[in-house]
């Protein structure tokens, strides 16, 4: 390739084939731990209080909460309890309307950051600083919230949030699957209950995207830089390394935003946007206390963490797949147009 050639154009299919792949295998390997960390989050829940005037009854509610309260918060033991009384499978509830949306939502991930980038690029150097590479990812994820995470969400923390047992026929849920937990909302709440806590999901997704595409551009320029002989593919250990890194930012300091943005999606109150919001932070303070926000912490980030890792180490060797067999196919069709021509 000459100096002046320009670089080929990122191609929407390899996006769309490459996202896909690399997010189904994130869903299927990292799904349980979502579902455990939707349950600690839900954990410690209470519906509103009614007003008590007598010291004994304040002492019989005091009572029952403290015989009601989880006798532990560990995210492991959590996990072998859903296994044990809902069967194991019930540790992946939720992954159908994940796997649905997975394919779309990776797509309009990696493609819109790679617009938005450009639009951030130096226009003499084609160079985007870090500045612009956290815009690009705030904007990638807020669109990508909109169009697919919300709803997905929505349907997914239904799903997971019912205590069922999948090994027994006769313990029937309200949600029978993702199909029917949209029919159900649609019917008894309206379509907008599928975009309950957008604005949240917004705000986490594009804190998440941000923080996520910023780290691993850093990372990825910094190992090209200092390993020259791999040319344009780093090791798929080191992608998987700096997807990992990366990954476990967002997490750490969006924590209180998920939570809240959980309790709100998992209710079927008709309570409107911001007042619901004021009343579900409220209620954590004053139920659960502030470290209530950081429930689910340890299998999120063991969640989104491993995710980020492997949605980045497949994307990239897929994406390079495809590349090279697309650039083949273009390198055959010219040598047969030239072969045509010159007999």
């Amino acid at each position: 390739m000459s100096k002046d050639a320009k670089p080929a154009k990122k191609n929407l299919g390899i996006h769309l084939f490459a996202g896909g792949i690399a997010g189904c295998c994130e869903a299927l390997t990292c799904h349980p731990l979502d579902t455990i960390k939707v349950r600690l989050q839900l954990r410690g829940e209470r519906q509103a209080k009614r007003p008590l005037t007598t010291v004994a009854g304040q002492a019989m509610d005091a009572a029952a909460a403290a015989v009601k309260k989880p006798p532990s918060q560990n995210f492991i033991s959590v996990g072998v309890q859903i296994a044990r009384k809902e069967g194991v499978l019930s540790l992946y509830k939720g992954l159908g309307a994940v796997v649905t949306g997975i394919v779309p939502k990776m797509a309009i991930r990696f493609s819109s950051f790679e617009y938005f980038k450009g639009l951030m690029a130096d226009k003499k150097t084609g160079q985007v600083s870090a500045g612009g590479n956290f815009m690009a990812g705030l904007a990638a994820g807020t669109t990508e919230a909109v169009l697919v995470v919300t709803p997905m969400d929505v349907i997914k923390i239904r799903l997971q949030a019912q205590r069922h047992s999948m090994t027994d026929p006769l313990d029937v849920p309200k949600y029978r699957n993702a199909a029917h937990c949209v029919y159900v909302m649609v019917k008894e709440e309206g379509a907008a209950s599928l975009y309950k806590g957008v604005g949240l999901t917004a705000l986490r997704q594009a804190t998440n995207q941000a923080a996520n595409f910023t780290v691993y551009q850093y990372l990825r320029k910094a190992l090209h830089d200092a390993q020259p002989q791999h040319g344009d593919t780093l090791p798929a250990y080191q992608h998987l390394l700096m997807g990992f890194v990366s990954g476990a930012c967002g997490p750490l300091f969006n924590a209180p935003i998920d939570t809240i943005k959980t309790r709100i999606q998992k209710s079927a109150s008709t309570e409107k946007g911001f007042q619901r919001f004021l009343n579900v932070t409220r209620g954590i303070i004053t139920n659960e206390g502030y470290a209530a926000f950081y429930k689910g912490l340890t299998p999120r980030v063991l969640r989104v963490a491993p995710g980020q890792a492997i949605t980045f180490m497949v994307y990239e060797r897929v994406y390079k797949w495809m590349v090279s067999v697309s650039e083949s196919i273009r390198v055959e069709d010219y040598s047969e147009s030239s072969s045509t021509t010159e007999a």
